[in-house]
C-alpha cells in the first residue's frame, strides 16, 4: 500500500489530446502517473466527481470522457465494478442527482455497472482527527462530520482546469472541499487557502491511497467555478501528489504556483510538492504553455467576500449565522440560473457546441 510519500521528485503527467483519441489518451496518461503503484486493489474507491453546477457547462464540472477515460482505464487494468463507487455531494446551491444527469454521468455509470451516491444519502460520523488542523475545527467547533464511507478507501479527484474566484485555482486538493465537508461548508470560504491545507491533512489520514486526474480539455478561464469563459486547450493531467498536479495546474494556466496561498501552504508544510521545479513533468514538455488566465470574481463571490472580510464584516454574523442564510442560495440561484445562465451562459454553451469536443459532448 502507497504510504504517502515520494522517494525524488513525484510525478504529473501531461498529455496532449484530442476528441477522437481522448479515452485512449486517459489510459496512457493515467499509466504515465503509475497510478496503479497509488491505488491498490485491496481497497475500495471512490471516484470523486466534481459538480460545480446543477446545470451543464462547459469546463464547470467533471466531463463526461474524464470519468469515462477513468473507469475504462481502471477495470481494463483488473479493478472490480463492485470496487469502484462514485460520489458528489450537494451544497445550497447545487443537487448531485440533477446534476448527474445533466453532466451525463449516469449513463455512464449504467453502462459500466457502477454505483453513483450522492452523499447527503449516506451517513456521516464526527471523527477525531489525529492531526492538527488549521482552522476546521474552530468552523465546526462541535465536531468535524465526514461520510463514514470515506473511511479506509482510495480517492481518485476528477477535477478540471479551472480558476475560482476564492481560491484562484482549483483542482485535486478543492476536489475534496466537495466530499469531506457537508452542504454547511461554505462557512469554509473565509478562511479557504487554511481550510484546502486542511483538506488535505484530512485525507492523508482518511484514505490508503489518493490520485487526481484532471481534465483540461476545456478549461475555465474568469469568474470560476462556474461563471467561466471556457477556453479549449485540450490536455489533461494526473498525479498522485495532489500539491503538485495543482502546481503544475496553476502553472499552465499562467499562474506562479508558490504565490497561492493553499499551494504555498501545503508545500512548506510537507504536505505534497508545490514547486514546479522540484517535479517531475512527464509526456508534454510545458516549458512553453502558458494559458494567461485570470482569476476572477463573480458578483455573488465578490459579495461573499465582503461580507466575511470586506465593508460589510460587521454584519457577517447577522447575514450568514442565522436563519436569513436563506437569503444567500436563494441569490446565488436567482443570478446564477435565471440571469447569467440564460443569457452569457447560454451565448458561451453555443460556441462551445459548434466545437468537436461540443461534438463530443452532443454524443453523450
Amino acid at each position: 500500500m502507497f504510504d504517502g510519500e515520494y522517494v525524488g521528485k513525484p510525478k504529473v503527467a501531461v498529455l496532449r489530446t484530442s476528441p477522437q483519441t481522448i479515452l485512449e489518451d486517459y489510459k496512457k496518461l493515467m499509466h504515465l502517473a503509475d497510478y496503479e503503484s497509488f491505488i491498490s486493489k485491496d481497497f475500495d474507491t471512490l471516484l470523486k466527481l466534481n459538480l460545480s453546477w446543477t446545470k451543464y457547462f462547459p469546463s464547470c464540472s467533471s466531463q463526461p470522457w474524464q470519468l469515462e477515460g477513468a473507469i475504462r482505464t481502471l477495470l481494463k487494468d483488473g479493478y472490480r465494478e463492485e470496487s469502484l463507487i462514485a460520489v458528489e455531494n450537494k451544497t445550497v446551491v447545487t443537487e448531485p442527482v440533477k446534476g448527474a444527469k445533466n453532466n451525463r454521468w449516469v449513463a455512464i455509470l449504467q453502462n459500466y455497472n457502477l454505483q453513483y451516491i450522492p452523499l447527503p444519502d449516506v451517513e456521516w460520523i464526527k471523527y477525531e482527527f489525529k492531526s492538527k488542523l488549521l482552522k476546521l475545527h474552530q468552523i465546526f467547533p462541535e465536531g468535524i462530520e465526514i461520510p463514514k464511507m470515506f473511511v479506509g478507501k482510495n480517492i481518485i479527484h476528477l477535477p478540471t482546469v479551472k480558476t475560482h474566484g476564492h481560491s484562484v485555482t482549483t483542482g485535486a486538493i478543492k476536489n475534496a472541499f466537495g466530499g469531506l465537508l457537508k452542504e454547511v461548508r461554505h462557512y469554509a470560504h473565509k478562511y479557504i487557502h487554511e481550510v484546502l491545507v486542511d483538506l488535505l491533512i484530512m485525507q492523508k489520514e482518511l484514505h490508503p491511497g489518493i490520485f487526481c486526474v484532471m481534465d483540461g480539455t476545456v478549461c475555465g478561464d474568469g469568474a470560476g467555478p462556474r461563471t467561466m469563459d471556457p477556453k479549449i486547450k485540450n490536455v489533461i493531467l494526473a498525479g498522485a501528489d495532489s500539491v503538485a498536479i495543482d502546481s503544475i495546474s496553476a502553472k499552465i494556466m499562467g499562474f506562479e504556483p508558490l504565490d497561492i496561498p493553499y499551494i504555498r501552504m501545503c508545500h512548506e508544510m510537507g504536505l505534497g510538492t508545490g514547486d514546479p521545479d522540484k517535479i517531475e513533468v512527464v509526456g508534454e514538455d510545458i516549458s512553453e504553455i502558458n494559458f494567461q488566465f485570470k482569476s476572477k470574481k463573480s458578483i455573488v463571490i465578490w459579495g461573499d467576500q465582503m461580507i466575511r472580510t470586506g465593508f460589510l464584516r460587521p454584519f457577517e454574523k447577522f447575514l450568514l449565522h442565522t436563519p436569513l442564510i436563506i437569503w444567500a442560495p436563494f441569490a446565488s440561484n436567482v443570478y446564477h440560473d435565471c440571469l447569467w445562465y440564460p443569457t452569457v451562459g447560454r451565448k458561451r454553451i453555443k460556441g462551445f457546441l459548434k466545437t468537436e469536443w461540443g461534438e463530443l459532448w452532443r454524443r453523450y
